[in-house]
């Protein structure tokens, strides 16, 4: 490969479609921890349905094939148009990246939010590395306490979608991060300075 700008440019998108491999792989082989609050059935069926889209394939085109299918989670129903983020900028490699991002709807709602309103940006990457980050962070927040109707979760992707829209800029991850310690912190919830949300 060619040592110039198209060359590195390629190489940097095809470690990153790795990298994204490797962890809907180690997602999916996690799948049967704690989480996810949506049924391994539910999951199943949705895979069928998606056997008719021809991946890899957008937010785009996944929404408009099957975004008003539901998903029963634990706590409530979503449609796929609710939790994938409909542009054609945001794709998917396989029916399994699909499945991992619907795991934890609550999580997919606040980065489709954040995603969609990151769209509005001029000159702006929401690069996946960022993206991951954010997603850690609700992550841990869903994490803390699975009785709180994930207010944390609402609450800081509120907070980054205000950040777009009045600095018009994405916060970095480490400024997610902190803002999420400060609403655990208020809210009771201790935070160490070893775990994720511990700045």
């Amino acid at each position: 490969m060619a040592d110039n700008k198209s060359g590195r440019d390629k190489q940097a998108r095809d470690a990153e479609r790795r990298q994204r491999e490797r962890d809907i792989d180690a997602e999916l082989e996690r799948g049967d921890e704690v989480q996810p609050p949506v049924d391994a059935g539910e999951l199943g069926d949705l895979e069928a349905e998606l056997e008719v889209l021809t991946f890899p394939a957008t937010g785009r085109d996944i929404v408009a094939a099957v975004g008003d299918r539901t998903i029963e989670s634990v706590e409530e129903s979503y449609t796929l148009g609710e939790l994938i983020p409909e542009t054609d900028e945001e794709t998917f490699d396989s029916p399994d990246a699909v499945r991992v991002l619907v795991q934890r709807p609550t999580v997919a709602a606040a980065m489709k939010r954040i995603v969609e309103a990151s769209k509005t940006l001029s000159n702006t990457e929401f690069s996946w590395s960022q993206r991951k980050a954010y997603e850690t962070t609700f992550e841990e927040l869903e994490a803390i306490d699975a009785d709180d109707d994930d207010e944390g979760i609402r609450a800081i992707s509120d907070w980054v979608t205000e950040q777009i829209h009045d600095k018009e800029k994405l916060p970095s991850s480490r400024g997610v991060r902190r803002q999420a310690a400060k609403f655990c912190r208020a809210n009771g919830y201790q935070v160490r300075n070893d775990e994720w949300l511990g700045i």
